[in-house]
């Protein structure tokens, strides 16, 4: 038996700049960079969001410009195994976290618990 639920909407930016980046979007949502968040360290800045809702992350990447999604999970390989069996293929295995390509083509990551109420309103599989 694992948890998963919808963790962060990452938005990336293939910029020089990550902070003009996060600016932008922060102005556009309405939240705040949060420097001083952990997760805002070189390629990244993290937006403030209310405990019950998404994180919001801006990542500087050398791809094209785009939106992703993150799953996190409290087993990682159970929740990599479950999205496999749905038609998702991995497309990366990193240190922390794992890439993988929906059947329709999108990527997305699926990381470990992130958010502090985990599992919260988490999906429960067996």
């Amino acid at each position: 038996m694992h948890h998963s639920r919808l963790c962060a909407v990452l938005i990336d930016c293939n910029t020089g700049d990550v902070d003009q980046a996060a600016r932008f979007w922060a102005d556009a949502l309405g939240r705040p960079v949060d420097l001083e968040h952990p997760g805002s360290e070189d390629n990244y800045r993290m937006l403030t969001s209310p405990p019950e809702e998404p994180i919001v992350q801006v990542q500087r990447v050398s791809h094209g410009s785009r939106v992703h999604l993150d799953i996190e999970t409290d087993d990682i390989p159970a929740e990599v195994a479950r999205l496999e069996k749905l038609g998702a293929v991995v497309a990366e295995r990193l240190e922390r976290w794992v890439v993988m390509q929906a059947p329709t083509g999108q990527r997305f990551c699926v990381v470990r618990a992130q958010r502090a109420d985990f599992p919260g309103n988490a999906n429960r599989w067996d």
